[in-house]
């Protein structure tokens, strides 16, 4: 293995499975297309069928040893996970790697299809009953991943348990905040469940640091306006490629010494850039008591009720 890990790092996928959500564009794609080249079936979860067909035209015409395929996917109503996680399971025996990266970061308010605000509705509801849905495929494959896709954004981070859907108020990115910590209590109360049940799957999460994809194009008035005019000279200096942004997701995905509750993210000052190495989380994200609550919560917010 090379000093700093990249793509060529990937041990052979031939014959592995991998479901990864929002993978029409940014890390999900450059994700996709990676293990796609490694030899994987690569299934992309996606909202909108256009776009995903067009990461997919992208992908093949690389010509990978893999194959791509699309799975409609909304994350945001929950009859649609629960109806793609039983088309997913309808055409595929096995799942080696589920990566939980779809997200939405600081949009204006909005609610999910059953209520939620939309933020914690995406970025971890959705993902928490997607991962019910398919934790037995995953246990009866074996050696199997759960990734969850956080952010240095988990750090300030607070899970408001007496209005976690911002009902009392709300402020985009408090509440993007808030979801990308529970993206890791979700991971920590999940590996120990799965410990618990010496189940042969193991909960990961990774980070991408600072990168050029459309995560950050949502926000509205002057945010919105501020953020535009300050990206040229921000990506120039600041962040990196959606394909750098991509290595700590494949390094968490495939690399044969990660451990259950490994988090990796870019190794350059701040986390903002650079190769993937192993990261450390807040002392939040390390709550044996809020990633449990959590939990329970999720349970009942999407009567979605784990295996494990």
């Amino acid at each position: 293995m090379s000093e700093h890990w990249t793509e060529a790092d990937i041990p052979d996928q031939t014959g592995r499975v991998v479901l990864i959500t929002g993978a029409n564009s940014g890390i999900g794609f450059e994700a996709a297309r990676a293990l796609a080249q490694h030899g994987a079936t690569v299934v992309l979860g996606c909202r909108t069928r256009s776009k995903a067909d067009a990461a997919v035209a992208d992908i093949e015409a690389t010509e990978p040893s893999g194959s791509v395929e699309v799975l409609e996917l909304d994350l945001s109503d929950l009859d649609s996970v629960a109806a793609a996680a039983a088309e997913f399971t309808g055409g595929h025996d096995r799942l080696d790697i589920l990566v939980n990266n779809a997200g939405l970061m600081a949009t204006p308010e909005q609610r999910t299809a059953q209520g939620f605000e939309m933020q914690f509705g995406v970025n971890h509801l959705g993902h928490f009953a997607l991962t019910g849905h398919l934790l037995e495929t995953l246990t009866a494959t074996g050696d199997s991943r759960v990734v969850s896709i956080s952010s240095q954004g988990h750090r300030p981070g607070k899970i408001k348990f007496d209005d976690i859907n911002s009902e009392q108020s709300y402020s985009p990115w408090p509440a993007y905040f808030q979801s990308k910590l529970a993206n890791l209590l979700f991971t920590r109360e999940l590996q120990r469940r799965l410990a618990e049940a010496n189940a042969d799957v193991i909960a990961v999460a990774a980070h991408p640091g600072v990168s050029r994809t459309n995560l950050g194009h949502e926000p509205s008035g002057w945010m919105s306006s501020a953020m535009n005019a300050a990206r040229p000279v921000f990506d120039r200096f600041f962040s990196q490629s959606a394909q750098m942004g991509a290595l700590p997701t494949l390094r968490a995905s495939v690399e044969p010494d990660v451990a259950g509750g490994d988090y990796f993210g870019p190794d350059g000052i701040g986390e903002q850039r650079g190769h993937p190495i192993k990261r450390g989380t807040s002392k939040r994200a390390q709550s044996d008591a809020d990633a449990l609550r959590l939990w329970e919560i999720s349970e009942e917010l999407t009567g979605v009720i784990s295996p494990v």
